[in-house]
C-alpha cells in the first residue's frame, strides 16, 4: 500500500490513471527531513499505513480515493494535514515540521 523512495518520487511504471496517489516531502527550515515518519489516517482517525520519509524527505502512499490525514512525526514536532485524494490523481504535499 506505500512506498518511498530515496532520492526521487518517479511516477516511470505508475499507471496513474488506475491510482489514487498521496506524495510530498517533509521540511523543517526548508531543509529536508530524512527519517521521519509520515502516517495515514482514514477519516475517523484510524492508522492506516506509516512510511519513513527518504534520504530527501520525501514520502508516498497508495490509497483509497477520499478524505485522509497525513500525521507526520519528526523530531520536536508532530504535524497532522488532511487531504482529499481521488482516483487517477496524484496529491502533492508539503509538510513544513
Amino acid at each position: 500500500m506505500c512506498s518511498a523512495t530515496a532520492g526521487g518520487l518517479s511516477l516511470d511504471g505508475v499507471d496513474v490513471a488506475k491510482e489514487t496517489v498521496i506524495q510530498g516531502t517533509v521540511l523543517r527550515d526548508g531543509q529536508p527531513v530524512a527519517g521521519a515518519y509520515v502516517r495515514l489516517l482514514d477519516r475517523s482517525g484510524e492508522f492506516t499505513a506509516e512510511v519513513p520519509t527518504s534520504a530527501t524527505g520525501q514520502f508516498r502512499f497508495f490509497a483509497a480515493p477520499g478524505s485522509w490525514t497525513l500525521r507526520t512525526l519528526a523530531p520536536g514536532a508532530t504535524v497532522d494535514r488532511s487531504v482529499a485524494a481521488a482516483l487517477g490523481h496524484v496529491v502533492e504535499v508539503e509538510v513544513s515540521v
